[in-house]
């Protein structure tokens, strides 16, 4: 069960870019961020299978109705992390304890996936004017970075374009990538009784989940 404390108030127009993280990835991994970059042709030799179910929306599990509001807040960033990978994965998320639902209040909370963190910073606003007990209030909450998935990006392009296959440039299992802007990876759908052409789309992590422009 969701928890019944905050509501999503669309950051849309706040995101802002993240930057470079440590460490390397590799094919299969889950590595460091990813910055553009223009593969030629002969690297996009990766064929990525349709994806499985999409994935639950709501991590588990959820904090108990009288949670903390630190907690609560939490569990909210979790799901948008969720969202943001568009593919199952483990998840992690923390608030300061000192954190409170009062208007203006800012707080930096961090969240993992598949052990890659992402840094929120959240300012809470009003209480939501449909709340008659006063529990709910909206936030917004800005990601540093974005994150992709291979199966997330197998699903964007089987969803949308229907190939026969997707072949994209050697994407890890998750990284870390900027956030609203052209990532180090590309991928072409091919159509059935068609040849690849050696050039794809960039793709790109967003709050909503991979896009690919």
């Amino acid at each position: 069960m969701r928890p019944k404390i905050v509501i999503i108030l669309s950051a849309a127009g706040l995101l802002v870019t993240g930057c470079g993280g440590n460490g390397k990835s590799g094919p299969g991994d889950a590595g460091a961020e990813a910055s553009a970059s223009s593969p030629g042709p002969a690297a996009m030799a990766q064929r990525l299978a349709r994806p499985g179910e999409s994935p639950d929306p709501e991590p588990s599990p959820s904090p108990a109705a009288g949670a903390p509001f630190a907690e609560q807040l939490a569990y909210e960033l979790r799901s948008r992390t969720l969202e943001m990978a568009a593919a199952p994965g483990s998840t992690t998320g923390k608030c300061p304890k000192t954190a409170v639902s009062k208007k203006g209040a800012k707080v930096t909370c961090t969240t993992t996936y598949e052990g890659l963190e992402v840094r929120w910073d959240v300012t809470l606003g009003d209480k939501a004017p449909w709340s008659v007990s006063g529990d709910y209030v909206s936030y917004k909450a800005v990601p540093d970075r974005g994150i992709l998935t291979r199966d997330g990006v197998a699903r964007l392009f089987y969803g949308n374009f229907s190939p026969e296959y997707l072949l994209c440039n050697d994407i890890p299992r998750a990284v870390l990538a900027p956030l609203n802007a052209k990532s180090a990876y590309t991928c072409e759908p091919v159509d059935k009784g068609k040849k690849p052409l050696g050039y794809g789309t960039p793709v790109r992590a967003t709050e909503n989940g991979p896009r690919a422009y």
